[in-house]
């Protein structure tokens, strides 16, 4: 490893024999990387994480190797000697480096630990409703499902408090964690030269900090004239739902089905398709996933990926726990490609199975000679969720329902009862979370350095200003232990990315309309991909480039248009004024 390290770090024959070599060993590197932290999320142990946090150190002692940083720079400065593609993999190793610069070994060494030690405690934590033990353990432990299941179903408003506030329990362990993580990405990415943490995953885009938050709260402006009529109306209807007054203006957070108020499902019974899956296997929302693809064009997945992919609750009396937030991985930045999930025969697991399966294809697509190892990923990291997340739009198209049989052929929807499903549910509901609460928190608790005492308040003025949700008990905003922010899992091992999830859900709908519109020539909010080879190899021609160009023309080029939410309010257009009117009723 060392002699092949100082063979890369001094190679003097060419560009691309240094590109190539620092592909090998990092194809190697990420392998054994990858392979500790799939086992540290399926199988929650010290152990695990003991070799996580080692694994994690030796990739990062080589992307921040000092040599190479100096040889890719001397290199990144002979621009005229190299070519575009040599350019963006340069560009992709110097930007790897700033998370881990070979000078400040110890700090990255301490801030790996530290994340190891954080993903462990929020892998491993049991949710009790009950007194704790002597010891501290429940009697009757409760997983995020089981929080999440009493959320959508209990009707009870004292109920649903205590279910919300246990589910906030995980923040007490997890503040502490999060204050020393915060001062060692900080440490680190400013020892690169970026403002802060948030200022140095932002520059992914070729943004700085304030460039991206005046992005998104465009976003966010453009969604309000929406999004003002959604909560009025979604706030009445709550209201009636529990028995209570209507609010003069926040909805509390507990009456809300999802624990952090980015989703308020529930409220149309009239779309409520989980009925249509009880007849259905967890097998079954996989496999059906996978034929939605391969219908398009796209190749049937791997023996490898069903045999290695960990993709159903643990079973009842297994001790084993595993983390419960659904992804996708690409072990080698090759042919290993795997899931991990907890799939249900649900409507939102039918979604998640489309969405996580979306990232396999895009990994599928761009593993392919053409693509370098170093340039291996999206367009940008908003790309590889917008994809997930066009996926997951699709899936739910009335058409495609009927096609799979999940819904009757003779079935007549209500398209505004289906708009305003998907506007609570998946986008409109979503938008000033992603762009407003999780982005603005993270920017100042990075940007900003915002004191940890400060950390409960802030956050939900946050909530309130953006989302107009608010705190069922205000004595929570005074409690030095609390910590709801920190009860997000994206905070803690996912930090200051979730304006990712914003521009995905921008970009999904421009490329949903492009389909729509100029492919299938159907409706956007009645369309059918399956079994659309043009669609297929439209989604393909996206997905195929990974990050070999710059993603402002990756868009460009697919859809003719820049970034806008165009595509989206006119999407969502029909609704507003439907809403409108209802509201102004009452």
């Amino acid at each position: 490893m060392l002699l092949l390290l100082a063979t890369l770090a001094h190679a003097d024959d060419g560009a691309q024999r240094f590109l190539d070599l620092y592909d090998s060993l990092l194809s190697r590197l990420y392998a054994l990387d990858a392979e500790a932290s799939w086992q540290a999320a399926t199988d929650v142990s010290d152990l695990n994480q003991g070799r996580r946090e080692a694994a994690s150190q030796a990739t990062a002692a080589f992307v921040g190797d000092p040599h190479i940083i100096e040889r890719a720079r001397q290199w990144r400065g002979r621009e005229k000697e190299i070519t575009p593609l040599q350019l963006r993999q340069l560009d992709a190793i110097l930007y790897a480096a700033g998370e881990a610069p070979g000078d400040q070994t110890e700090l990255v060494n301490r801030r790996i630990a530290a994340e190891a030690r954080q993903g462990a405690a929020q892998d491993g934590f049991e949710y009790c409703m009950e007194a704790r033990g002597a010891d501290g353990k429940c009697a009757q432990a409760l997983s995020a499902n089981d929080i999440d299941g009493m959320l959508q179903a209990e009707t009870d408003a004292a109920k649903r408090l205590k279910v919300w506030t246990t589910s906030k329990e995980i923040g007490v362990p997890l503040k502490a964690g999060l204050g020393e993580l915060r001062e060692l990405r900080n440490g680190v990415a400013k020892a690169s030269g970026f403002s802060s943490y948030f200022g140095y995953q932002v520059s992914e885009y070729g943004m700085s900090a304030d460039e991206m938050m005046a992005l998104l709260d465009q976003l966010n402006k453009d969604m309000a004239p929406l999004y003002k009529e959604l909560h009025t109306w979604a706030k009445r209807q709550l209201a009636k739902k529990y028995g209570q007054p209507v609010p003069e203006g926040d909805i509390p957070a507990h009456w809300l089905p999802n624990r952090w108020g980015q989703e308020w499902g529930g409220l149309v019974q009239s779309a409520d398709l989980d009925p249509y899956f009880e007849d259905k296997s967890p097998e079954w929302i996989i496999e059906s996933s996978e034929q939605f693809y391969v219908s398009m064009g796209f190749p049937e997945l791997p023996k490898s990926f069903w045999e290695k992919s960990d993709l159903y609750p643990v079973p009842d009396g297994q001790s084993r726990h595993k983390n419960s937030h659904a992804s996708a991985w690409h072990m080698d930045l090759k042919q290993d490609i795997r899931s991990l999930m907890s799939v249900e025969p649900d409507s939102q697991w039918f979604g998640t199975s489309h969405h996580e399966l979306g990232h396999i294809y895009y990994y599928i697509s761009y593993t392919r000679p053409e693509v370098p190892l170093t340039l291996r990923k999206g367009a940008n990291r908003a790309f590889h969720e917008g994809i997930g997340e066009l996926a997951n739009v699709a899936a739910f198209q009335p058409s495609y329902l009927k096609q799979l049989g999940i819904l009757p052929k003779k079935h007549k929807s209500d398209p505004t009862q289906v708009l305003l499903a998907e506007a609570l549910e998946q986008t409109v509901a979503f938008v000033p979370f992603a762009t407003g609460t999780m982005s603005r928190f993270e920017y100042e608790l990075y940007e900003k350095n915002l004191p940890a005492d400060q950390w409960q308040k802030r956050w939900w003025e946050i909530v309130s200003q953006y989302q107009g949700i608010a705190v069922p008990d205000k004595a929570r905003l005074t409690d030095p232990a609390l910590c709801d922010a920190c009860t997000k899992t994206h905070i803690n091992d996912d930090p200051a990315q979730y304006y990712d999830y914003a521009l995905a859900t921008v970009i999904k709908y421009q490329l949903h309309e492009h389909i729509a519109k100029k492919i299938l020539k159907q409706d956007p909010h009645d369309c059918n991909y399956y079994g659309s080879k043009e669609a297929g190899a439209f989604i393909k021609g996206v997905l195929e480039k990974g990050a070999t160009e710059d993603w402002r023309e990756v868009l460009k080029d697919a859809t003719g248009e820049e970034l806008s939410t165009r595509a989206m309010v006119a999407y969502f257009e029909p609704l507003r004024k439907w809403l409108q009117k209802e509201n102004r009723k009452r």
